[in-house]
């Protein structure tokens, strides 16, 4: 499933590596983008929504 999700939070690219490492710790096979100037997260993956916005904010990140 394709989604997109605005992460205020985003600051740098430490910030998109550990929301990068966070959704594919539910799937290891997802593809992720991230662009730290527009706080965008792209994935596509198998998990759902509501899952990948839990697991990004499990990090300390804040999913709009």
């Amino acid at each position: 499933m394709a989604m997109q999700l605005k992460v205020s939070s985003i600051v740098c690219d430490g910030c998109a590596d550990t929301i990068t490492k966070a959704i594919t710790e539910l799937d290891p096979g997802a593809k992720v983008n991230i662009n730290v100037e527009t706080k965008e997260v792209s994935a596509e993956t198998s998990a759902s929504e509501n899952a990948v916005r839990e697991a990004i904010a499990a990090k300390g990140h804040t999913v709009e």
